[in-house]
């Protein structure tokens, strides 16, 4: 073919009419994933059968084609390509069981006619997109595209939607149903298999004209102009695939592209505009998707809101409304729901009836879903929601042969997989670890590595069971996790190595002290001996040229639960233990002098280090800090100290005194004293409040100490009743957040409490009340009633009497 050749109907060189007997270029737009245009691609190559199949996607790809044909290959699934310099800059071309493309590609290899990709190569796609994130960066936005970007495809506004307007024409406000009426439910043995193409092209070649006129600046109206640049590098294609083969070409694409692909063009022209473009290196391989990544209309460009639906209608070769209706009732049925073949049946009268009464030749996913509404869920949205989320959407993933091309990572990663059975899922589900077995111990290990390297698959939640030995995860699999697993191939071959890799670093690079220690507990987590050491090193360096109080106080809790969870895991702690010793020792020196002249808002940040210190300092345990001394005890002068300065925060002072009466370091009757004094006339009654707070606030059981201690209440109620007016609103905001926090039933009983008066409720010197439950000493005869109950709860035989005290000590 020479450059003067030009593409055309009847030219020698370029494609021929959708209708043209073989020996032409068949021209078949579709719609990316609609299950009616993949039936009616069947049928039309059956009746070419073309000596090639040309699909719109990258030409990179076409080593992976044979995989297709490979049955361990089960959609959906997508070609995944990054950029081999910068893995996380990667673009998506998802293909499901009712995709067009998808459909072509099987019928090549089981008639072993060749395959080929024919759109705009991965490298320029690639490159376009890193040339956008610059842009936007420039513009002062956040760049980027999503990793299921559809790369090439025109913004909404540029193009706008060529089925809504087709749609519009018709006479219809909704693109789906007119799509559905006009396709998806046209059975492919109805007429010529090649008339549906015709149609669509004829559609699509008067919306391109209407909208394809010189704009200002000499921009094209409706074409995005990278659209242009893949219409012209496939028009070169399709033009190479007419000379290697004269038994004709069938090309499958998006029914926009179909025009362009038959426009006349030179040659010259077209390399003109392919000339020049932008290269990236770029590695392509096949990933699994999923339906539900399907349904975003905003991921990639192509998306269609009812995998679900489309995929029941690909499959269900007769009465798919009655099929679908079945498999409807079979999921509320699941869900406790009373669904009778009765209901499927009126339910698909019903569905039937209303397509009629809107002229659609069949009932489609609206008629279904509100035939279901009606008859199966009494009106309800609440079920109708989950028959959506779980079959109009659905949760089905696909999978990849092991033979797909991979990062040696993403290899260890499946083998790993495959060794601990924790297979990727779609749907989100919790998994349960018990870290004494050696398999959830390494499903853990596992799951910890990932995170540190930025793969997200699990999040680990608060477990039900107060024991160490227990983990709870999160886990759902999405397909972008493959792009941070290829992303993370940087760091190392193995997911071990990797993650050991990517802690020394983020050691290294860590900001303040918090994050270090943060990372040391992840790296015992996750068991990275080689990372744990370095990390330590850096960990000791930072800590002993840091001087801030807060700093440390933050740092120490990440040590403390770090050296538990080693315990469990038999880790070897013992550089660890030195370290959070050192840090608490360094917190006890300086923590008063910290605590001095503060602001409200510091100080409420100073009480949650003091809360933290004091829960890092019970775990720690002298066992772990050989030739210290005892921590707990020079912790809690510390907390003396703390509660009896002036200059130290009310806030502070309150929760010091709060956590000394707990350990029973401090008498009740000296905290009361204390109380008092805080309470006293002499004090500003704003600091008052803040002692309160301290004392009782931050859902540290406060309320029930008040609840159960006449004193402290009394104490309390006295001083508020006492505040002046004027000073009482700027108090009552803080007793307002401290009273909230308490339980409802306490607040109640509390209300209760001081609305009997102070006669009713008792003197603060204890007198008596004479009020069921609030009497001064205990009424042993109404305890000892509980005791046969007692022995019965925790299978004790009765004791001879039962107002015998003996062998009641359980």
């Amino acid at each position: 073919m020479t450059g003067t050749d030009r593409t055309g109907s009847g030219g020698s060189g370029g494609p021929g009419g959708a209708g043209e007997p073989g020996g032409r270029t068949i021209l078949l737009g579709v719609r990316h994933h609609g299950p009616g245009s993949a039936r009616a691609v069947r049928a039309a190559l059956d009746a070419v059968r073309p000596g090639i199949v040309l699909v719109e996607g990258p030409p990179e790809a076409d080593a992976l084609i044979p995989l297709a044909a490979d049955e361990d290959m089960r959609p959906p699934v997508a070609l995944l390509a990054h950029a081999v310099d910068e893995p996380g800059r990667s673009a998506f071309w998802p293909l499901a069981e009712f995709s067009p493309e998808w459909v072509a590609v099987r019928w090549a290899l089981e008639h072993d006619v060749p395959a080929r990709f024919i759109d705009l190569p991965a490298t320029h796609t690639l490159a376009w997109q890193a040339a956008d994130d610059h842009d936007d960066h420039a513009d002062g936005q956040a760049g980027g595209r999503e990793p299921g970007d559809r790369p090439g495809t025109a913004a909404p506004d540029v193009r706008g939607d060529p089925l809504a307007a087709l749609a519009a024409a018709a006479g219809h406000d909704d693109p789906e149903r007119w799509w559905e009426d006009v396709i998806e439910h046209r059975s492919p043995g109805e007429g010529d298999a090649l008339a549906p193409f015709t149609a669509l092209e004829e559609a699509m070649t008067a919306l391109r004209e209407t909208g394809e006129g010189e704009g200002e600046g000499g921009e094209r109206g409706a074409v995005d102009a990278r659209d242009l640049v893949r219409e012209a590098h496939m028009r070169l294609q399709v033009r190479a695939a007419r000379r290697e083969f004269a038994q004709g070409v069938a090309v499958v694409c998006g029914a926009w592209h179909v025009p362009a692909l038959r426009r006349p063009a030179t040659v010259a022209a077209d390399r003109a505009l392919v000339k020049g473009l932008p290269r990236t290196k770029v590695e392509m391989t096949w990933v699994p998707w999923t339906h539900r990544r399907l349904s975003r209309a905003g991921g990639y460009g192509a998306g269609i809101e009812s995998p679900g639906w489309y995929a029941h209608l690909f499959a269900a070769a007769d009465r798919p409304v009655e099929r679908w209706l079945t498999k409807v009732a079979g999921l509320l049925r699941d869900e406790d729901r009373i669904v009778s073949p009765a209901h499927v049946i009126e339910a698909t009268r019903l569905a039937g009836t209303l397509a009629v009464l809107r002229g659609r030749p069949l009932p489609g996913l609206g008629e279904t879903t509100d035939a279901v509404r009606a008859v199966m869920c009494d009106g309800s949205d609440v079920p109708l929601a989950l028959v959506h989320d779980r079959l109009v959407v659905g949760d089905v993933l696909g999978e990849v042969p092991p033979g797909a091309p991979a990062v040696p990572l993403q290899r260890d990663l499946t083998r790993i997989q495959r060794r601990l059975r924790l297979k990727p899922e779609p749907a989100q589900r919790e998994l349960e670890l018990d870290l004494r077995k050696e398999t959830d111990a390494g499903r853990s290990r596992l799951l910890h590595r990932l995170r540190l390297l930025g793969v997200g698959w699990g999040e680990p939640v608060a477990s039900r069971s107060t024991g160490t030995f227990r983990e709870t995860w999160r886990l759902r699999w999405e397909p972008e996790l493959s792009v941070r697993v290829a992303e993370a191939g940087v760091w190392g071959t193995t997911v071990l190595s990797a993650a050991t890799a990517r802690a020394e670093t983020d050691a290294v690079t860590a900001r303040d002290l918090a994050g270090i220690t943060a990372l040391a507990e992840r790296c015992l987590l996750a068991e990275l001996p080689d990372a744990l050491a370095p990390v330590m090193r850096i960990l000791a360096d930072r800590a002993a040229l840091d001087t801030d109080v807060g700093h440390l106080a933050q740092a120490l809790p990440a040590l403390v639960r770090s050296l538990r969870y080693g315990d469990v895991r038999g880790t070897d702690t013992g550089a660890l233990a030195e370290v959070a010793a050192g840090l608490a020792e360094r917190v006890f020196v300086g923590l008063p002098a910290a605590c001095a002249a503060l602001d409200a808002d510091a100080a409420e940040e100073m009480r949650g280090h003091v809360d933290a210190v004091h829960t890092a300092v019970g775990l720690l345990g002298d066992a772990l800090t050989p030739g210290r001394g005892d921590l707990g005890s020079r912790w809690r002068a510390v907390l003396r100290t703390l509660s009896a300065r002036d200059t130290v925060p009310g806030t502070v002072r309150g929760r010091a005194v709060r956590l000394l009466l707990d350990d029973d370091e401090l008498a009740r009757e000296e905290a009361a004293r204390l109380m008092g004094l805080v309470l006293s006339p002499g004090t500003p009654p704003a600091d008052a409040a803040a002692w309160i707070e301290g004392f009782v606030g931050g859902g540290s059981g406060g309320g029930l100490l008040l609840l159960h201690d006449d004193r402290l209440l009394g104490l309390v109620d006295a001083w508020l009743t006492g505040v002046p007016a004027d000073a009482f609103t700027d108090v009552l905001p803080l007793l307002r957040r401290t009273f909230s926090a308490f339980e409802p039933g306490v607040r109640r009983s509390l209300g209760e409490l001081v609305g009997r008066g102070p006669e009713a409720r008792g003197s603060v010197t204890g007198a008596g009340s004479g009020i069921p439950g609030f009497a001064t000493g205990l009424d042993t005869e109404r305890a000892d009633a509980v005791l046969p109950v007692v022995r019965l709860l925790l299978g004790r035989d009765p004791a001879p009497d039962d107002n015998d005290l003996v062998g009641a000590d359980t």
